[in-house]
């Protein structure tokens, strides 16, 4: 039968609907309109009119893309066929002018994607758990909350020393970490996101908000000693209530969080571990990413 690979528009939603692909519920399949749109791309690999695999990307920042979405039917697997696709979409997404980096996202426990990363050259960044929680209440110690920063200026000055200088990976969404640039750091996106800096000026906390079927406070410290700053939580925590009263579903705060991080929790901690998440990665252009 013939094989071809074209990017997917509305019109393939019966394609996809009837691969079977063993995951109950995808969301591939709920939000099918939103990942053939905008900033997503979705390809197919189609085996005469059977649809038997998908992949595809979202761009942020204007320059960094996701490669995610791959789809397998079960009828066709053993071909290699999830792999000569996700070749197929990262080579489009290389040859992009406007992209720098590409990367995919996959857990650690997730063996036979991570060798398909590795195979197309793809290395690895950061291992990082996505650690959700809903209540940071046996953490706190009665600490005072930190001061909250609001000038630009200073906000800009954290971000160039912590991640821009560095080129450091900063965690743009949740599931979405990316290698600092300054193009993903808009002026009107740091003048939405909290930054609190501790009474030493020594360190930075940054929250903000996103929605990932759940309503999320997504808060970032880049450093190991979670459990040594008074007042760490304390913060995390008033922002966490503020956005759990408007939310109208469940709520739950995030972190990435390094291996050293996690494993200094105590043992009875509030957060669901699941396993960590690796970052792999390429640069699609020989320029710095800074």
């Amino acid at each position: 039968m013939e094989q071809v690979i074209r990017p997917l528009e509305l019109k393939d939603y019966p394609y996809l609907k009837a691969m079977e692909t063993g995951i109950e519920d995808d969301y591939v399949v709920r939000i099918f309109e939103r990942l053939v749109a905008g900033q997503n791309r979705l390809y197919g690999l189609f085996i005469g009119e059977h649809l038997a695999s998908v992949c595809g990307y979202t761009l942020f920042g204007k320059s960094h893309a996701m490669i995610g979405r791959i789809r397998s039917d079960v009828r066709y697997r053993g071909k290699d066929l999830a792999t000569q696709l996700t070749k197929y979409v990262l080579n489009v997404a290389k040859n992009d002018e406007t992209i720098r980096w590409v990367g995919a996202n996959t857990q650690e426990e997730n063996l036979p994607a991570r060798r398909v990363l590795e195979k197309l050259g793809l290395t690895v960044y950061s291992a990082d758990y996505g650690a959700t929680a809903q209540d940071l209440s046996m953490l706190e110690n009665n600490n005072g909350v930190w001061t909250e920063i609001k000038e630009l200026s200073l906000k800009k000055s954290w971000m160039e020393r912590l991640y821009i200088e560095t080129g450091a990976v900063f965690p743009y969404e949740c599931y979405y970490p990316f290698p600092a640039t300054r193009d993903l750091f808009t002026d009107e996106e740091l003048a939405q996101w909290g930054f609190y800096e501790n009474e030493e000026s020594t360190r930075i906390l940054i929250t903000k908000k996103d929605f990932k079927k759940h309503d999320f406070l997504q808060a970032i410290y880049p450093w190991d000693d979670i459990m040594e700053q008074p007042g760490l939580w304390e913060t995390i925590s008033a922002d966490y209530r503020k956005l759990a009263e408007e939310a109208e579903g469940e709520c739950f705060v995030w972190m990435d969080l390094t291996k050293q991080a996690a494993h200094s929790l105590p043992k009875n901690h509030p957060f669901t571990l699941s396993s960590p998440w690796m970052l792999y990665g390429i640069p699609a252009k020989k320029e710095s990413l800074l």
